[in-house]
């Protein structure tokens, strides 16, 4: 099964899963957990919970609305009620608002139950933050992180699913990552992104494109921020001469404009700045160590990437990193038609998984009958 991380975005609904509903949920999870766990392993499963085809698909089996916000906030409820981290050797850390914050706890407890070396331990909490970082603060597409869910096994591999908050569109986007297919956490982590929206000016620091403004951003930090003051107060103006190259003399000017022009909207405090300072005293590394320091969020982050670019050319990506992905094509022939085949042999594999899961006839039945439905495109 080839593995698939990234986006989806959903239309933020309000509301809880009744409890009738939601017990059933659980027990149902907890049937196609152990399935999963039976034929394959604990890694075969943090594969399939980083793919944002088969999670939806999860949602809709278990019985949620298809398409809302809750399907990650609820079905992520239900899975870290199902899952026992001393029978199955995994565990879920953190969750929705309050809980998220609780991720580093819940890793600390979960690698207690796994014997895993405190290495380990500081790595997997590492990962939850810088993970949560990146896709609050690097890619600035208007989602603010509310829903933090960071799933560990005993090998120490792992997964998130996590998501943001748009508030003028009202929808929740959701990010994927899996820990075996990230070669660079900080440059394109996400394998697959999917979703049917773009947004139209999305600052992503972690494409490859941005790659130099990346580099210049530590250099400008470990090369004491403080001359560059003037950039970050309010109705800055810059001069026609601050292009001037360094081997203009009085006979001759050479004036190296930027490919484009962004709007400098940096205005920043003394005490914002001072955050600036204090990186400099540290002396960041590189790149994922200058975003993981306390105070760099995602207003420094957009200042230096435009101070990058527009003071030494060294030029961010502004597109949205989503991109169009279907799993099965439409009922309308949009965006390709339906492969039948294909189509039936996801829920003839589901359906396998089902069979074999502990559950009672009444649920199976349901479950397997809302599978069969969608066959009839």
């Amino acid at each position: 099964m080839q593995a698939r991380s990234g986006v989806a975005n959903l239309p933020l609904h309000g509301g809880h899963a009744p409890r009738w509903l939601f017990t059933r949920m659980v027990k149902l999870t907890e049937g196609i957990l152990d399935v999963i766990l039976y034929e394959y392993d604990a890694d075969e499963f943090l594969r399939r919970i980083s793919d944002p085809y088969w999670f939806q698909a999860l949602s809709c089996v278990i019985g949620f609305d298809w398409h809302s916000s809750g399907t990650t906030t609820t079905t992520c409820g239900a899975l870290k009620m199902a899952i026992d981290p001393e029978e199955h050797r995994l565990m879920i850390a953190g969750g929705k608002g309050k809980n998220s914050r609780k991720a580093p706890l819940d890793i600390e407890y979960g690698s207690q139950l796994f014997s895993l070396s405190s290495k380990t331990v500081d790595e997997l909490v590492h990962s939850s933050k810088i993970s949560a970082k990146i896709d609050n603060s690097c890619i600035q597409d208007g989602y603010n992180l509310y829903h933090h869910s960071f799933i560990f096994n005993e090998h120490g591999n792992w997964a998130v699913v996590q998501q943001g908050l748009n508030t003028e569109n009202r929808y929740a986007r959701r990010y994927h990552w899996l820990s075996e297919s990230i070669e660079k956490v900080i440059e394109e982590p996400h394998n697959g992104i999917c979703c049917d929206e773009f947004g139209s000016r999305t600052l992503d620091m972690t494409s490859k494109l941005s790659s130099e403004a990346r580099d210049t951003s530590v250099d400008v930090i470990c090369d004491n921020p403080d001359h560059l003051r003037r950039y970050f107060q309010k109705g800055s103006q810059t001069l026609l001469t601050d292009f001037f190259a360094s081997h203009s003399s009085d006979n001759f000017k050479e004036v190296n404009m930027p490919s484009h022009h962004p709007v400098l909207d940096m205005d920043m405090s003394e005490q914002e700045f001072k955050v600036l300072k204090n990186a400099y005293e540290l002396q960041p590394q590189n790149y994922e160590e200058l975003i993981s320091l306390e105070g760099i969020g995602p207003k420094k982050i957009r200042a230096l990437a435009l101070i990058s670019d527009l003071v030494y050319g060294a030029e961010s990506s502004w597109k949205d990193p989503v991109k169009y992905s279907f799993t099965h094509g439409g009922k309308d022939g949009f965006p390709y038609p339906v492969d039948r085949e294909v189509y039936d042999n996801s829920i003839q594999t589901l359906k396998n998984a089902l069979d074999e899961a502990k559950l009672d006839k009444k649920d199976k039945y349901n479950a397997i009958k809302r599978l069969e439905s969608f066959i009839n495109v």
